[in-house]
């Protein structure tokens, strides 16, 4: 007696289901798609400029940045209005934000929240994940796996405004 087809590739399938370590399935595909360079980790430098005084530069320092050196990050802080500065002081809190933070630390703040939040969130993509490793094609299963917990921002909008409270415009859509 033959087995179909069909009954064969969903053996497979299952097989396939079963297999793996335990360890909770990687959500995000970020792979290049070929063997070619990856055009996103070359970044340009910034023109070459002639200082005002050539004795104020700084010694060559090997292996350190240099001043036509792009910051990504550094410009994307500025660009938001904070201090290129901040981004290296060690994680101080600076003393203009120690209202905020006190404010906002006045229940108290768990020591161990970074775990606690990572073994949760490591629960959910493996219950969520369980048949996220059958995959045909090479594809990006995070918002699949994390699409029940997405607020819809205009609903959110639209229940404040029927409690009164005042809310900024929107742009049109949703």
């Amino acid at each position: 007696m033959r087995m179909p087809r069909a009954m064969i590739l969903l053996a497979g399938l299952l097989v396939a289901a079963c297999s793996g370590d335990g360890t909770p399935p990687e959500l995000r595909n970020l792979q290049p798609p070929g063997k070619g360079p990856d055009e996103f980790s070359v970044i340009p430098g910034k023109p070459l400029e002639t200082p005002g005084n050539l004795s104020q530069l700084p010694p060559p320092a090997p292996g350190q940045g240099n001043r036509t050196d792009q910051d990504p990050v550094g410009d994307a802080v500025a660009t938001l209005g904070g201090r290129r500065s901040a981004r290296n002081e060690g994680g101080a809190v600076p003393q203009t934000d120690g209202a905020l933070v006190q404010h906002v630390t006045r229940y108290g703040v768990p020591g161990n929240i970074r775990q606690t939040v990572a073994a949760e969130d490591a629960e959910f993509r493996r219950r969520r994940g369980r048949f996220t490793g059958i995959k045909i094609a090479n594809t990006d299963r995070y918002k699949q796996a994390y699409k029940p917990q997405v607020l819809d921002p205009y609903a959110a909008l639209q229940r404040f405004r029927q409690l009164g409270v005042e809310t900024p415009s929107a742009p049109p859509g949703g």
